[in-house]
C-alpha cells in the first residue's frame, strides 16, 4: 500500500548536505530554513519517497519517518532506550503478537512504542511509571507517532511493586521488561504476575546494577540462571572501493539481562559448577555505585515542565 502524505502526517525531510528536519504537515503552512521555503501543500498528496523542491530549487527527499528516527528526535523527559537496544529487547525478549507484557518504567515512551508495535492490536501492554510527568510525555509521544492513543496500552502511575497485583492477574504475564534504577526490588512481584515459561528482560546502565539484579534473580529461585550481554554498533563508510569503518560508533549504552520463569515448586538443576568463595556484599557496597551516588545529574523540574508543554502542544493526533 502506497503511503500518501496528508495533513497531520509527520515528514522527514533530507536536504542539502544530508541535514534532517522532521515536520508535521499542515495545509497552507510553510517550512523555512536559510535555504528557502517549502510549501506543505507541495508535499500533501505526494507519496512517501518523493523529492520536493523549495522556491530556490534546492531538493529535499520527503519520507515518512521510521519509528527509530522518531524516538531519537522526540521530546524527552527521561533518557530513551536506543534503537539498537530496543531491537535486542524485542528479539531476545521474544515479544510476540498477542503477548501480555509488563513494562517499568516508561521514560519518554521510546520502548513503549516498540512494544506496542510488536504485540499488535491483540496484545496488552501495562506500563508502570513513578513520575506522572514522564507518563504524560510518554503517552503524548506514542500518540503523536501513531496518530492515535492505543487502547491496548495502560500507563499506571506508581510503583510496580505496589500496583502490579492490582493490574495484572497472577500467572498471566508472558513477558516483563524492566528499565528502571533498581529492578532487583520488584523481582518477587513480577515473578508472581508471570506465567510459567515467561521471560523477564532487564535493561540497566551499570555493572553493579547488572550484578545485583542477577543475584536477586538467582536468590529468588523461580527463574533460570540469568543471561546477560551488551551490543555495540559500528557504522561503515561506503563510497566505491573506499569501504572502511566510520570513525565513530555507538558503543555502550546499557546491559541487557534475561531469564525464564520456572513452573511452581520447581527446583532448577545445577547445569554448571559455580565458583566457591563467593564475595560477600552489603546493600551499602552496592548503593555507592548507583547512578545517583556517582553524580548523575537528574533532569530539572524546569526542563521537565518545558518538555511536557512541547510534546503535548504538538498537532493533536488523529483518531484511528
Amino acid at each position: 500500500m502506497t503511503e500518501i502524505f496528508s495533513a497531520g502526517d509527520r515528514v522527514q525531510l533530507t536536504g542539502p548536505k544530508g541535514i534532517l528536519n522532521t515536520i508535521t504537515l499542515e495545509a497552507g503552512a510553510r517550512f523555512g530554513s536559510h535555504k528557502g521555503e517549502i510549501l506543505h501543500d507541495d508535499i500533501i498528496g505526494k507519496p512517501s519517497g518523493s523529492v520536493i523542491a523549495n522556491h530556490n530549487g534546492d531538493q529535499y527527499l520527503a519520507l515518512k519517518p521510521l519509528l527509530s528516527d522518531y524516538v531519537l528526535s522526540m521530546p524527552r523527559g527521561a533518557a530513551i532506550v536506543y534503537p539498537k537496544d530496543a531491537g535486542q529487547i524485542i528479539v531476545e525478549g521474544d515479544i510476540f503478537p498477542g503477548a501480555t507484557v509488563i513494562e517499568a518504567g516508561v521514560g519518554s515512551g521510546a520502548l513503549s512504542s516498540y512494544l506496542i508495535r510488536a504485540i499488535g492490536p491483540e496484545g496488552k501492554l501495562t506500563s508502570f511509571e513513578r513520575r506522572p510527568e514522564f507518563a504524560e510525555i510518554a503517552k503524548a509521544n506514542v500518540a503523536n507517532f501513531l496518530g492515535y492513543a492505543p487502547t491496548n496500552w495502560e500507563v499506571v502511575d506508581g510503583d510496580l511493586q505496589q500496583k502490579v497485583g492490582e493490574q495484572v492477574p497472577a500467572g498471566t504475564a508472558d513477558r516483563v521488561v524492566l528499565d528502571m534504577l533498581a529492578p532487583w526490588e520488584c523481582i518477587s512481584e513480577v515473578a508472581t504476575a508471570m506465567r510459567p515459561g515467561g521471560l523477564i528482560i532487564v535493561y540497566v546502565a551499570t555493572v553493579t546494577q547488572l550484578s545485583r539484579t542477577a543475584e536477586e534473580i538467582k536468590e529468588h529461585g523461580g527463574f533460570t540462571d540469568p543471561h546477560s550481554w551488551e551490543s555495540m554498533v559500528r557504522p561503515w563508510h561506503l563510497d566505491g572501493l573506499a569501504v572502511r569503518p566510520e570513525h565513530r560508533m555507538i558503543s555502550h549504552t546499557g546491559f541487557l539481562l534475561s531469564a525464564r520463569r520456572l513452573a511452581p515448586d520447581t527446583i532448577l538443576p545445577s547445569f554448571k559448577t559455580r565458583r566457591g568463595n563467593k564475595t560477600e556484599h552489603t546493600d551499602q557496597d552496592m548503593d555507592i555505585w548507583l547512578p545517583q551516588a556517582m553524580g548523575q545529574r537528574p533532569i530539572s523540574e524546569k526542563k521537565l515542565r518545558k518538555t511536557v508543554r512541547k510534546v503535548t502542544g504538538e498537532t493533536k493526533p488523529r483518531q484511528n
